[in-house]
Order: structure tokens, then C-alpha cells, then sequence
């Protein structure tokens, strides 16, 4: 997924040679992209994790030194994250992606 200006035949080319779809917004002038319908929905997912991982996760304040403290630490957030989704889905919580119940 990206923004209108991630355009051109070449890159196209080069991006259906990977089997890789962007799903973008049509640019002026340009007929509608295949996809197009799913372009808001999904982006509010994206913005509801960012806003979730931001939020929650607390990924401002990792308190990572080094480059690879950084990723340790966002990553066992994001770990932590997804387990907590797979339990809450597996058990059939209302609320899946929620920290609160296990901040103790």
C-alpha cells in the first residue's frame, strides 16, 4: 500500500516481476486502480495499529542505547502485542487488541 506518487511504468514493471500488487490512489488524470475500495478500509487498519503501538506499546519511550536495543525492544513489544490479540481471540474477548488486562 502507498501513497498516489509511487508511480511508473518501470517501477510497476519491476514490482509485477516480484508478484507484488501496490494498492494505491489513482493520480489525476488516471482511471481507477484495481483495489481502490480496499484503500480506505485498509488504511484505517494501519492508522488504528500505528495508533495502538504508539499508545500501548509505547514505542517513543523504548529506552533502547544501541540500534539493536531498539529493535529488542520494539520487538517484544510487537510480540507482546500479538500474543495478547491471540489469546483475546481465543478466548473470545470483545476487545482483541488490548493490553489493559495483562498491565500488572
Amino acid at each position: 500500500m502507498g501513497d498516489k506518487n509511487y508511480f511508473g511504468r518501470g517501477f510497476e514493471r519491476e514490482l509485477s516481476e516480484h508478484g507484488v500488487h501496490l494498492l494505491r490512489p489513482a493520480r489525476k488524470g488516471e482511471r481507477e486502480r484495481p483495489g481502490s475500495a480496499l484503500f480506505k478500509p485498509l488504511r484505517q487498519v494501519v492508522e488504528s495499529i500505528n495508533e495502538t503501538f504508539e499508545g500501548q506499546l509505547d514505542l517513543e519511550r523504548h529506552r533502547g542505547r544501541t540500534p539493536v536495543g531498539v529493535i529488542a525492544r520494539v520487538m517484544q513489544r510487537i510480540l507482546a502485542l500479538t500474543a495478547a490479540i491471540w489469546h483475546n481471540d481465543a478466548t473470545g474477548q470483545t476487545v482483541l487488541r488490548s493490553l489493559i488486562a495483562y498491565d500488572h
